[in-house]
C-alpha cells in the first residue's frame, strides 16, 4: 500500500503538471494569432492582405461563417461542400506564390483551403501563410504553410505529461533489470533509425492528407479550447486519438514528415516492448530477438513510415499486451489489480478511440487477464475486470473525443455510416472481392498473413508452435496472434494486412521462440547469437530488396511481388506508393500546356502536376484520351500501340507506376 507521504507528494506533482499545462495554454492564448489577425481590416469586418500559395496546381479554397472571398481581385463563386456544408468552397487553379485576399466575415469567421496534392476536411488556413501587406510587399518566413509555435506549446504538453509520468512511475523505474533496459533501448533506437531511412521514399499514400488535415485543426482546437461540435466535424468517421499526433507533427511543415516521424517512433515503441514481453513469455533473449525481428518486418516498417492509424494500433495492443501478463504480479492485493485494471482499461479506451477496430483488444485483454491469472483467482479476475476496464475505457475514450459530449449514439451512428462502406473491388487469389456481391470471404486475413510474412519468419514461427510446452505462454501468444483476425466479422475485410498488424508482433515472439528452441538443440553457447545474426541478415537482405515500397511486400512463399502484379492474386501498389516519382517525371520533361491523361492512376488526388498541366488534363470520353500528350497509369493498363513507355517505377519486380508518352 503506498506511503501516506508518498500520495501527499503525488498529488502535489499531479497538482503542479495541470498548473503547468494551464500556463502554457494560457501563454499561447497570448503570444499567438488568430489568422484574421494576420491581415488588415481595411473597414469592418472585411479584411484584405496576401495569402501565400505553397506550389502551383488546383486549390480548394472558402471559408466557414464568412459572406465572400476574393483572390487576386475576381471574387470565387463559392458554395457549399458536399461532405462539409458549412466549408463553402470554390475549385480553381493557381500558380505558386503571393495572391491578393479580400475576405468578408463577421467575427469568427475562418479561411480554409486544401492545397494541391490534399483532399478531405478542408484545412484551417495557418496564420504563417497569411500577411497584412500587399502582395508586392508581402514577406514570409521559412515557416509559412506551418505553425510551428503550436507545434513547440504541443510538445511542451506532451512532455509535462510524460513528465508527470515518469514521476509517478519512478519506483517501478528504479527497479527495471539493466540488461532488459538495455535491449529494450536497442531495440527501440534501431527500429527507429530504420524507419527515419528515407522516410517519405515511398511517396504520399491513401489517406495521409486526411489525418494529418484533421489532426491539425483538431491541435489547433485543443490549443484554442474550442470545444464547439462544428469544430469537430473533420473526418467524424474516425476518432481522434491518432490524429492528436498527427496534428502535433502537422503544425511543424507543409508536408508529412514530421508527423511520418512521430508515427516511426511509435512502431519503434511498440517493437521495443516485444522484448519485455518475450522475457515475460520465455526469455530475455526471446524477447531481444523478437523485438528485432519486429524491427525489420516489412510491414511494420511500412507503417511505420505512414501518417494513418496502423503505427498507433500496434502500439496501443504491444503495451496492453504488457500489461496483462504482468497485472497478477503479487496477485494477492485486490487493490493493486484494480489500479493495474484501470491502467489497462486506459489503454483500451486509447485504442479504441485511435480506431474503432481496435475493440478487438477487448477480448484479448479478457483472454489474456484470465490465462496469466492464478486457478484460485480467476473468478475475481472476471469479476473486476468487468467492473473496472469496459468503464474506464469508455471513460477515457468519451474525454478525449469533444464530438462525443452531445448526442454521441447519434454521432457513433454518423461515423459507422461511413466506416461501414467498402472501399471498392480488389484481386484476391484469381477472383475480385471487395463487392456487395462478392464479399472478401473468411479466409482472407489469414491468407494476407502468411503471403506478407517474411518465409524465414514464418518457419521460425512453425517450429515455435512444434514445440510450445508451457500452456499459459502458448496460450497468450495465440490469443494475440488470432484475435486481430476477428475483424473478419466486421465489413472492413479490405485493405491485406493493414487491420491485423498486430498479429505480426505476435509473429515475431513466436518465430524467436522457435530459434530459440533450434538454438538450444546445437547445445553451444554461441549458438543462438549465429542463429540471431543470420536471421536479422536475412530480414536486412529482405528489406533492402524492397525499399522504399515496403507497403508491396510479399513473401517468397507466394512468388513475391512480382508474381503478385503478374498473375494478380493480392492488390499491390493500392496506396498510391510511386505515383510522386511518375508525377515528377512528367513534371520535368512535359511541354507547358500539355495534356495529361491521369484516369488510371489512383488515388487520384496524389498527382502533383505543375500548375499548367491542369487546365488541359483529360477528364472524360474513352481511355486513352486521343487529345492527351502524356498518359499516368499505376495498374494493369496498357495503352496499346501509339504510345511509349517512357517511366516506370519498380517495386521488386511489380510495376507500380508509370509513365507513357504518345510516339
Amino acid at each position: 500500500m503506498p506511503r501516506p507521504g508518498r500520495l501527499t507528494r503525488d498529488a502535489i506533482a499531479v497538482a503542479v503538471a495541470v498548473a503547468a499545462v494551464a500556463g502554457l495554454l494560457g501563454l499561447r492564448a497570448a503570444v499567438s494569432d488568430a489568422p484574421l489577425e494576420r491581415l488588415r481590416e481595411v473597414e469592418p469586418d472585411v479584411y484584405e492582405g496576401t495569402w501565400l500559395f505553397p506550389r502551383g496546381g488546383p486549390y480548394v479554397l472558402g471559408f466557414e461563417r464568412g459572406a465572400a472571398l476574393f483572390v487576386d481581385g475576381e471574387r470565387l463563386r463559392t458554395a457549399p461542400h458536399a461532405r462539409d456544408p458549412l466549408f463553402q468552397h470554390a475549385w480553381k487553379v493557381y500558380e505558386a506564390g503571393p495572391h491578393a485576399v479580400r475576405f468578408e466575415a463577421k467575427p469568427g469567421g475562418r479561411l480554409l483551403w486544401h492545397p494541391p496534392g490534399r483532399r478531405g476536411p478542408a484545412e484551417y488556413v495557418p496564420p504563417s501563410s497569411l500577411s497584412p501587406d500587399p502582395p508586392e510587399r508581402a514577406s514570409f518566413g521559412s515557416g509559412a504553410g506551418a505553425s510551428r509555435a503550436d507545434g513547440a506549446f504541443a510538445v511542451a504538453i506532451a512532455l509535462v505529461w510524460l513528465a508527470l509520468a515518469l514521476w509517478l512511475l519512478r519506483d517501478r523505474l528504479a527497479r527495471i533489470d539493466r540488461r532488459a533496459a538495455l535491449a529494450f533501448a536497442g531495440v527501440f533506437a534501431a527500429a527507429l533509425v530504420i524507419r527515419l531511412i528515407d522516410l517519405g521514399g515511398a511517396g504520399q499514400t491513401w489517406d495521409e492528407d486526411v489525418n494529418w488535415s484533421a489532426g491539425r485543426n483538431y491541435v489547433t482546437n485543443l490549443l484554442s479550447l474550442e470545444f464547439s461540435q462544428d469544430a469537430w466535424r473533420f473526418n467524424f468517421q474516425h476518432p481522434p486519438l491518432m490524429k492528436y499526433v498527427a496534428g502535433v507533427g502537422a503544425q511543424f511543415a507543409d508536408g508529412y514528415g514530421p508527423a511520418r516521424a512521430l508515427a516511426a517512433a511509435m512502431m519503434a515503441l511498440a517493437c521495443a516492448l516485444l522484448v519485455p514481453i518475450g522475457r515475460r513469455l520465455f526469455s530475455l533473449r526471446v524477447g531481444a530477438l523478437a523485438g528485432a525481428i519486429a524491427a525489420l518486418t516489412p510491414h511494420l516498417i511500412a507503417h511505420g513510415k505512414v501518417v494513418g492509424h496502423e503505427a498507433p494500433s500496434v502500439l496501443w495492443w504491444t503495451l496492453a499486451v504488457w500489461l496483462c501478463l504482468r497485472a497478477h504480479d503479487g496477485a494477492g492485493d485486490a487493490r493493486a489489480l484494480a489500479r493495474r485494471f484501470a491502467v489497462i482499461g486506459i489503454v483500451l479506451g486509447v485504442a479504441v478511440f485511435s480506431r474503432f477496430s481496435n475493440g478487438l483488444l477487448a477480448p484479448l485483454v479478457g483472454a489474456l487477464l484470465v490465462i496469466q491469472a492464478p486457478r484460485e483467482h480467476i473468478a475475481r479476475t472476471i469479476a473486476l475486470g468487468l467492473a473496472v476496464i469496459p468503464v474506464t475505457a469508455l471513460a477515457v475514450g468519451f474525454a478525449i473525443w469533444p464530438r462525443m459530449w452531445v448526442t454521441p449514439v447519434e454521432h457513433f451512428r454518423e461515423a459507422w455510416a461511413i466506416l461501414s462502406q467498402l472501399h471498392g473491388a480488389e484481386p484476391y487469389l484469381g477472383a475480385v472481392v471487395g463487392t456487395e456481391r462478392h464479399p472478401a470471404p473468411w479466409h482472407y486475413f489469414f491468407v494476407y498473413f502468411v503471403a506478407t510474412a517474411p518465409v524465414g519468419i514464418l518457419a521460425g514461427a512453425a517450429v515455435s508452435v512444434a514445440r510450445w510446452r508451457e500452456w499459459r505462454s502458448a496460450a497468450s501468444l495465440g490469443a494475440w496472434m488470432l484475435v486481430p483476425m476477428l475483424v473478419l466479422v466486421s465489413p472492413v475485410k479490405q485493405d491485406g494486412v493493414r487491420y491485423i498488424l498486430p498479429a505480426l508482433a505476435a509473429l515475431a515472439v513466436a518465430a524467436a521462440a522457435g530459434f530459440d528452441w533450434a538454438a538450444r538443440r546445437f547445445a553451444h553457447p554461441r549458438a543462438f547469437a549465429a542463429i540471431g545474426a543470420a536471421v536479422v541478415l536475412y530480414l536486412i537482405v529482405v528489406c533492402a530488396r524492397i525499399h522504399p515500397y515496403y507497403l508491396d511486400y510479399y513473401g517468397e512463399q507466394v512468388g513475391g511481388p512480382a508474381r503478385v502484379y503478374a498473375n494478380r492474386t493480392f492488390e499491390i501498389a493500392w496506396w498510391g506508393e510511386g505515383i510522386d516519382r511518375a508525377v515528377d517525371y512528367v513534371n520535368e520533361h512535359a511541354d507547358p500546356g500539355a495534356a495529361v491523361d491521369k484516369r488510371r492512376m489512383q488515388p487520384g488526388h496524389l498527382t502533383w502536376l505543375r500548375a499548367d498541366l491542369w487546365a488541359p488534363r483529360v477528364e472524360r470520353g474513352p481511355w486513352p484520351g486521343q487529345s492527351a500528350d502524356w498518359i499516368l497509369v499505376n495498374d494493369h493498363s496498357d495503352p496499346g500501340e501509339g504510345w511509349q513507355l517512357a517511366y516506370e517505377v519498380d517495386a521488386q519486380g511489380a510495376s507500380i507506376a508509370r509513365v507513357y508518352r504518345r510516339r
